[in-house]
């Protein structure tokens, strides 16, 4: 989502890095391209005047650390700012003194409400609290429906009741509040219909909710696709029920991410979750001051590094380091380890928590998420013995492997060929001596 702007923003650091004094002439030139790729980023024009203004004061007349170049002592006072204006503290929902503790989920029509809540349900999950997702959108054909199958999907328990009509949803809330307080589940996800801000009769509804349920948390969810109107309208919300935090929902898009920026700023909460993507693990803790990272092209390892540490098995990763040591790593162990790389979620999406630096040497074939499919596809059509023991591989089995992954007998020759390759260097590396690759890159097909 911020591709352009922290490519403009990068250019405007490069630039500055090799002067060892800013003067005024340097930084104001700077911060006209800061101002320019923050409106053109769709950031509210008031907030980016503050925000400029702050830069503009803390970088003039800047000197040159020993070590430190003007243009890096600029990036850390632009990243500190963005922090503060994305919101400051760690994410958390705060349940109530006693349960059950109710999430209520608000935006307006289309914001991805609903799968937000079963994203929701299973971040509670995984951090060891039990959830009881409750269908309250009875305005939208097909939400309750949507909702019950997301809930059957991830093995979490839902309330909904079956002669409810649209008006209804204040009751059905209560009502699930009720049923998980019986089954004594600690959390209630309660999902409401979408509505308009300036929509009285349904905000009232929404006021109404609010004091029967007296949730521990309101949160507005925000589509980071639509833009600043998104913002005006969770003021709104904000003004008439009250919230406690915001949800950006498909940060993944490639809008200018404008809303993303101004969200915090302008409705006065915490951004609390970001929706990275369509499957139901695909919601973040937001981090304000590693989504300035990101946004400034230092990326965000961090994340990286716990998006790993879910899906690596401690033993498992023990036992493929004693293959390598010992240069026994075979195709087998490289499927797996394509496998872990997917569940950790889109090529393309991890590519954004690298360094630009390290970014910029990757092509786009490096993260074409085809390529990997293929490379999966080749060797689940070996047999056991021929992907321990590849060499084995002859012309018909290459053949017979070819036809049963849809590729040509050269893409099967390529992979062979490459695996080889790396195999060596392993061996070199686990003998100590040096020579071949400086990385190990997927096959390319």
């Amino acid at each position: 989502m911020f591709e352009n702007l922290t490519q403009k923003l990068t250019a405007v650091f490069t630039r500055l890095g090799n002067k060892g004094r800013l003067t005024e002439v340097d930084v104001d030139e700077a911060m006209r391209e800061i101002r320019l790729a923050l409106l053109e980023a769709d950031v509210n024009f008031k907030v980016v005047r503050e925000l400029v203004t702050s830069i503009r004061e803390k970088a003039v007349g800047t000197d040159a650390l020993k070590g430190v170049s003007p243009g890096q002592q600029v990036v850390k006072i632009v990243h500190d700012e963005l922090v503060e204006l994305l919101g400051s503290g760690e994410p958390s929902l705060q349940p109530n003194p006693a349960p059950p503790s109710v999430a209520m989920l608000i935006g307006l029509q289309g914001s991805g409400k609903t799968t937000t809540a079963a994203k929701l349900a299973l971040y509670l999950r995984r951090q060891g609290q039990r959830s009881l997702l409750v269908a309250a959108d009875l305005r939208r054909p097909a939400a309750v429906e949507q909702l019950i199958s997301l809930g059957r999907q991830l093995d979490v328990p839902f309330y909904r009741e079956e002669k409810a009509g649209p008006s209804d949803g204040v009751r059905v809330a209560a009502n699930g509040v009720k049923r998980a307080k019986e089954l004594n589940i600690p959390w209630v996800i309660v999902d409401t219909g979408g509505r308009l801000a300036i929509d009285d009769e349904l905000m009232g509804e929404l006021e109404e909710m609010k004091k029967r349920l007296e949730p521990a948390e309101t949160l507005l969810v925000v589509d980071a696709m639509t833009g600043q109107d998104a913002i005006n309208a969770a003021g709104e919300f904000h003004r008439r029920v009250g919230l406690t935090g915001l949800i950006l929902s498909k940060l993944d898009g490639d809008a200018r991410g404008g809303a993303a920026l101004t969200a915090h700023r302008v409705t006065g909460v915490p951004v609390k979750f970001a929706g990275v993507g369509e499957k139901p693990d695909a919601l973040e803790l937001f981090h304000p001051d590693r989504m300035a990272s990101r946004i400034l092209g230092m990326g965000d390892v961090l994340t990286l590094v716990e998006k790993a540490q879910e899906q690596i098995v401690e033993e498992e990763a023990l036992a493929f380091e004693r293959k390598l040591r010992r240069a026994e790593f075979d195709l087998d162990d490289f499927l797996g380890q394509l496998r872990q790389i997917q569940r950790m979620g889109p090529l393309s999406s991890l590519l954004e928590m690298l360094p630009q630096a390290m970014r910029g040497r990757l092509s786009t074939a490096d993260i074409d998420e085809r390529r990997v499919k293929r490379l999966e596809a080749i060797i689940s059509s070996m047999t056991g013995e021929e992907r321990r023991r590849p060499d084995l591989t002859n012309g018909s089995r290459r053949r017979r492997i070819a036809l049963g992954s849809g590729v040509t007998v050269a893409d099967v020759n390529q992979l062979l060929n490459q695996f080889r390759q790396m195999q060596k260097m392993m061996r070199q590396m686990a003998s100590g001596k040096r020579g071949g690759p400086m990385g190990l890159g997927l096959p390319k097909l």
